[in-house]
């Protein structure tokens, strides 16, 4: 969908309103200019009246003070129900607007993310089946054959975390989620998860740690195992090769800190909060070059509210941004 035929839509509801406004503005000028000729009718009896003398002038005089004051309550009812009429009219059209308008962004989200879901699966399903095929019809060492599997078993994990993602994040839509905590070592969960992402996904990069030993916590394990994978692997898609992403553990004034800091390209002021929304990726998915599907951060934030723990995004003091997590221990 190019961009004309999205904002075509929203043109169209813009004509629509100034054409309501145009009603009102004619309705309302006709029932001033009725109410306007009906009063001048009434005082021109009371003047034929008053010419002809049949009845008493004082009496005649009261009728048309009432009159007056009759014009004068028509005009407050006129306008009163006017303004009434006419804020509820704006109210109703920018409730309209700001609804029509996240329709239209959901619509490109969505497009983007069936983009993005599209290579996600098939640049690893193409991997995988050129490496079983080079093993298969070529003679190679076993080194060689090892690498490949090796690269092999690495895009089977890919596609295997993106399923994931995706079936992770239907169940949070659908309120069909369901944690299952118990207390275990977290500081020993924190470690083992970031050796395996070390020797898999993050091998091209250096992760350093800083984990406190024996910090304990109540959580649902598979939760968690997605809320790190997924933040660790956002560091390293936004993070050239060889660069450093610190993970730290510790508790600080009677809380649990998880972080995660990158030397990436930085997050934006005005995208902090925008990059934990559903399907929201900076720019289009025909010219990103990173890989994701828009996800992991909204299935950070959800997993992280379920458990009553805070995510949290900040610059980098050397470039690049800090995810933290904020775990109550009271």
């Amino acid at each position: 969908m190019n961009s004309s035929k999205r904002t075509r839509p929203l043109l169209l509801f813009y004509i629509l309103v100034i054409y309501v406004f145009i009603q009102f503005g004619w309705w309302a000028y006709l029932l001033i200019r009725l109410n306007n000729n009906v009063a001048l009718v009434s005082q021109k009896v009371l003047v034929l009246k008053l010419q002809e003398a049949t009845i008493n002038k004082t009496e005649l005089l009261k009728e048309e003070d009432a009159l007056k004051n009759k014009l004068y309550k028509q005009w407050l009812m006129i306008f009163g129900e006017g303004s009434v009429f006419f804020i509820l009219l704006v109210l109703g059209i920018l409730r309209t607007k700001n609804s029509f308008k996240k329709e239209v962004e959901l619509s490109t989200q969505q497009r983007n993310f069936i983009l993005s879901v599209t290579h996600e699966l098939k640049s690893p399903l193409a991997s995988i089946r050129l490496q079983l095929e080079t093993i298969q019809k070529r003679s190679l060492q076993k080194t060689q054959q090892e690498e490949m599997l090796i690269d092999a078993i690495e895009d089977t994990d890919r596609l295997n975390v993106l399923v994931e993602n995706i079936l992770v994040a239907a169940r949070i839509d659908n309120h069909s989620y369901s944690l299952s905590k118990e207390s275990a070592n977290l500081s020993e969960v924190v470690k083992g998860l970031t050796e395996k992402a070390s020797a898999g996904f993050a091998r091209n990069h250096q992760i350093k740690c800083k984990i406190t030993e024996n910090i304990y916590s109540s959580f649902d394990k598979i939760g968690f195992h997605s809320i790190f994978i997924n933040l660790l692997e956002n560091a390293v898609k936004y993070s050239k090769l060889g660069t450093e992403i610190k993970v730290s553990l510790s508790t600080i004034h009677k809380a649990i800190v998880i972080s995660i800091a990158d030397q990436g390209l930085g997050i934006a002021k005005e995208e902090k909060q925008q990059v934990f929304t559903r399907f929201y990726r900076v720019g289009n998915e025909e010219t990103r070059s990173t890989k994701g599907t828009g996800l992991g951060l909204y299935i950070v934030q959800s997993l992280c509210v379920a458990h009553g723990w805070v995510v949290s995004v900040t610059d980098a003091p050397a470039g690049g941004s800090i995810f933290e997590i904020t775990i109550p221990t009271t």
